[in-house]
């Protein structure tokens, strides 16, 4: 583990939270992600189910949590499942939790081998007066899932083997937890965006015509792992010249030139908490006039959204308002004219030649984090803001990006210690070449 101890608390606290949502008569299952195979005996790096980690902090492969609030015997109310550890895996891939130490991450008193799984849930499932089984299911509205997960593949075993029960869907109720984040969430969070703070500026006195996009990337990882993440919250987009105006450009394969602008979306997690950031800088480290005019189109769009993400807007509300912004910066720059408005169409309004995307998603355990987009934006939520104008026939695109936490009386910007001023950034950038 590289990360702080997070502290058994905000787990408990997050089982309590979901019990009460529970109808009565009721079990949960959550599943860890599969190991996902390369080629060959390969494998690519783990990735534990966010929902698992949400209730149980445990970061490891095979692991089952199993919620059973009504249970008659009390030890039997929170069972956390694990890989028995033996002295051959160990020689082969390290340590292995203890039950030990499982609990005193979870705060899970009862923790079974998962070999014993199956008799133990076996007895719960008949003998504890449960009628909901609760499972797990990705609805994310952007999922487009192409393999079985190990969810998919237990609800099949489950439905099986108990077909009598009332199956319910956990996912509706874990959005609605995981979206408004706790005190100890924030924390973590805030340390994910002071790690891509740190790396921000080292990219800033390291960038220079000539260097490579993928250097970028490394001077990126180097300060992230160094300060104790376990690297990229994403893959990242480092996207120099007419690269910056596609969205998903993940090469990072590209000479930056001198005059070019280098778009950077790449941020760093913490304790499998994620940040956002996107940021736009000059190669030669000065803006030229009409890169700073339109960078600062995006930077007064990106403040005015601040102020509109607020709490009980509805986000489609609030991307409309974005989107007369944006409608009204784009005019100034004269890359839409009034007879461009006057014949567009609702499917296809003039703006949309240079801005494509949503300007917000929620953020957490997942960048792209669960819940309800129709919902109104609730306190406590964290949300990323990031507006862009991309001119394909100037070659060069702008994309500013903050995380904030929505707040009762005014949100709280988890990179507000980021340069983001134009000036600033050619201040930090040109102190290393004076």
């Amino acid at each position: 583990m590289r990360h702080e101890p997070i502290g058994k608390e905000l787990f408990i606290s997050n089982r309590r939270r979901l019990i009460k949502k529970l109808k009565p008569g009721s079990l949960v299952v959550f599943n860890s992600n599969d190991i996902m195979p390369s080629n060959a005996d390969g494998t690519l790096g783990y990735i534990q189910n966010s929902d698992l980690y949400y209730v149980s902090g445990i970061h490891q492969e095979e692991s089952m949590v199993v919620i059973c609030p009504d249970f008659p015997d009390k030890k039997y109310r929170e069972v956390l499942f694990l890989r028995e550890p033996n002295e051959l895996m160990e020689k082969w891939e390290g340590h292995k939790l203890t039950k030990k130490e499982a609990t005193a991450i979870s705060g899970i008193e009862t923790v079974v081998w998962v070999s014993g799984f199956e008799k133990l849930f076996h007895h719960m499932v008949t003998m504890g007066g449960v009628d909901n089984v609760y499972l797990n299911t990705n609805e994310h509205y952007r999922s487009e899932v192409v393999v079985q997960s190990r969810d998919a593949r237990f609800i099949d075993w489950c439905q099986r083997t108990y077909p009598l029960h009332r199956y319910r869907r956990i996912a509706p109720i874990m959005s609605e937890l995981r979206r408004v984040k706790q005190p100890r969430e924030i924390e973590l969070m805030q340390r994910a965006c002071d790690i891509t703070e740190c790396g921000f500026r080292r990219v800033l006195n390291y960038v220079r015509p000539g260097v490579m996009e993928y250097e970028i990337e490394a001077e990126f990882i180097h300060e992230f792992k160094r300060l104790g993440s376990k690297g990229f919250a994403y893959t990242p987009i480092i996207a120099s010249g007419s690269n910056n105006v596609i969205l998903h450009y993940v090469e990072n394969s590209q000479q930056c030139h001198a005059g070019d602008l280098l778009l950077l979306d790449v941020a760093a997690e913490y304790a499998n908490y994620n940040s956002d950031l996107t940021r736009t800088i000059p190669v030669s480290g000065k803006f030229t006039r009409r890169q700073k005019e339109v960078y600062n189109a995006v930077l007064r769009i990106h403040r005015q959204a601040m102020k509109l993400l607020r709490p009980n807007v509805v986000y489609f509300d609030y991307q409309k308002e974005i989107e007369k912004l944006m409608e009204a910066e784009l005019l100034k720059l004269k890359l839409i004219d009034k007879t461009d408005i006057k014949k567009q169409s609702p499917e296809n309004p003039a703006f949309r030649k240079y801005f494509y995307h949503g300007t917000s998603h929620m953020l957490g355990l997942d960048v792209h984090d669960v819940g309800n987009m129709h919902d109104q934006v609730q306190v406590g939520s964290v949300w990323t803001i990031e507006p862009g104008i991309y001119i394909k026939e100037e070659k060069f695109g702008i994309r500013l990006e903050n995380n904030v936490v929505i707040g009762k009386n005014k949100n709280h910007d988890l990179m507000s210690n980021i340069p983001i001023e134009a000036e600033e950034i050619e201040e930090i950038m040109n102190q290393k070449r004076s």
